[in-house]
């Protein structure tokens, strides 16, 4: 359990505040951090919050979920390219199904993610839902 808790506080900044980094060599955006930037391959660790703004790239729904994420079940996954560029998996919430669309906007979101043993320990981080306020690209 020490060894969760631990993990789960070295990636908070980036479960609740989409924390990356940016290449200061390139202006690359990156998510998650890397220390290295995938376009121009020089270290980049100066970090970068995102704006959790997004749109919908690609999507499935899940009617079977993985042990511990039954209860959600059925639910959808989607790929979101990110305002400044990264693309991330996450699970959307407050849309059913039959709503989601290629192309929607969407906005980052902190919610439960699942709740772990017998003590309950509940993990947040980021989701992702229908934007409330349509956003300029």
């Amino acid at each position: 359990m020490e060894h969760k808790v631990a993990h789960d506080w070295r990636l908070r900044g980036q479960r609740y505040r989409l924390e990356g980094e940016v290449c200061e060599h390139c202006g690359n955006k990156i998510f998650p951090p890397r220390d290295i930037c995938p376009e121009c391959h020089q270290p980049a660790k100066k970090p970068y919050t995102l704006s959790g703004r997004g749109e919908v790239y690609s999507f499935s729904t899940l009617s079977s979920a993985p042990e511990g994420f039954e209860a959600y079940a059925p639910y959808t996954v989607a790929l979101i390219k990110l305002a400044e560029g990264p693309m991330l998996t996450a699970q959307l919430t407050d849309v059913a199904p039959n709503e989601v669309t290629i192309g929607m906007p969407v906005e980052m979101v902190t919610r439960r993610i699942r709740t772990q043993g017998e003590d309950g320990v509940i993990t947040y981080g980021y989701k992702f839902r229908p934007a409330l306020v349509a956003h300029a690209q």
